[in-house]
């Protein structure tokens, strides 16, 4: 199937690397305009405007952290000033501290509340007025499997995610009558810079939970909120989509 987001405004968090970047990059291919944001790694930042760029595509990097409600505020009006419409949201911006909840700290539970689940408000909200005035939008929030199922040691990231899906659902029924749809894509274990700092043997057994036998690749992810970004998906919203090769299930 052929996604077409020819003349479609894209917002990304987080979209400097793994995830993040594959989702600009796949928005990108599909026809869309597509800002992101990043918080600290400003080459990374200018060698994926440089891709978009040279495969024809336009990009806008915008830095600031995503748990600042002001920051979010002023990413949104950039992008209108840029491009006059923002039609896709996509909240990927995330971190983890994990640990067993006897050792978090206190900064290690709210870093992570308002990197993950912050920003998703502030973006949300940043392009609720927006979303409401053109009568159109997506936005797709980034969850996991860990939000639905739990993990040892990721009692803050599973919090979190968890959260994002209760958010998603509300906002979804919210913006429903404005022809706005919301809707969370949760991946299982995806090949990112974060899993390979995993131990071996911690990502083998990862990988033996899952029935398809493989980690995700972030194209398999990108792909996905490619679709729910699309027209394909107009008629979804409020909904869960596991990419997890069937770890969740």
């Amino acid at each position: 199937m052929h996604l077409d987001l020819s003349d479609k405004t894209a917002l990304v968090t987080g979209g400097t690397r793994g995830i993040g970047r594959a989702i600009v990059n796949t928005l990108s291919r599909a026809g869309a305009r597509v800002a992101f944001t990043f918080r600290s790694s400003a080459d990374a930042a200018a060698d994926l405007v440089d891709t978009v760029e040279e495969s024809g595509g336009k990009a806008l990097a915008l830095q600031g952290d995503a748990a600042q409600t002001d920051v979010a505020e002023d990413h949104v009006g950039a992008v209108l000033d840029a491009w006059e419409t923002l039609d896709i949201l996509v909240n990927n911006a995330g971190i983890t501290r994990d640990g067993l909840l006897l050792r978090l700290s206190e900064q290690d539970w709210d870093d992570v509340m308002d990197a993950n689940l912050k920003g998703v408000f502030n973006y949300a909200k940043a392009a609720y007025r927006p979303f409401m005035r053109q009568r159109e939008g997506r936005v797709i929030n980034i969850s996991s499997v860990v939000g639905a199922m739990g993990n040892p040691g990721q009692t803050n990231y599973a919090a979190s995610k968890a959260g994002i899906i209760g958010f998603s659902k509300s906002l979804a029924k919210e913006l429903a009558s404005r022809n706005v749809t919301v809707n969370v894509v949760a991946p299982g274990f995806v090949e990112t810079d974060m899993t390979e700092e995993m131990s071996e043997k911690a990502q083998a057994a990862m990988q033996e939970a899952v029935p398809l036998g493989r980690p995700a690749s972030t194209h398999d992810v990108a792909q996905a909120v490619c679709y729910l970004a699309s027209d394909a998906a107009s008629y979804i919203t409020g909904h869960v989509l596991h990419v997890d090769g069937g770890l969740a299930m």
